[in-house]
């Protein structure tokens, strides 16, 4: 790995849950810049926390998920949208990093280091 390394973090905010095919965009971002040696964190927010559920999202987009994970991307779920959008009790995917909230992906848009998408 790069000395310093590039660093990318990406927002799902909007990305439409149902369309696996437009869904399909970030994470093929997300993979893109991981191989070119990028740090990478994804940051879910909204509804999309819901991907990080495991067995609740569609078999095409898990696998997407596996892939870039498995490339050392960050799964990181909004903490606000994670206590409206996760069901008590429920399991989150292997992948999933942990909370991360609105300040935490502001800081990463903020610091020069770090450049950001949003779908």
């Amino acid at each position: 790995m790069k000395e310093n390394p590039e660093r990318l973090a990406i927002l799902l905010w909007a990305a439409p849950l149902g369309e696996p095919e437009l869904l399909r965009a970030p994470f093929v971002y997300a993979a893109a810049a991981a191989a070119m040696d990028a740090e990478v964190e994804m940051h879910f927010s909204g509804r999309t926390v819901r991907l990080l559920v495991a067995d609740a999202q569609n078999q095409e987009i898990k696998k997407y998920m596996e892939e870039v994970a498995a490339e050392g991307v960050r799964f990181l779920g909004c903490s606000t949208a994670l206590r409206r959008h996760v069901r008590e009790g429920e399991k989150m995917v292997a992948e999933f990093g942990g909370a991360a909230g609105a300040a935490s992906f502001a800081q990463r848009a903020l610091d020069p280091g770090w450049r950001t998408l949003v779908f």
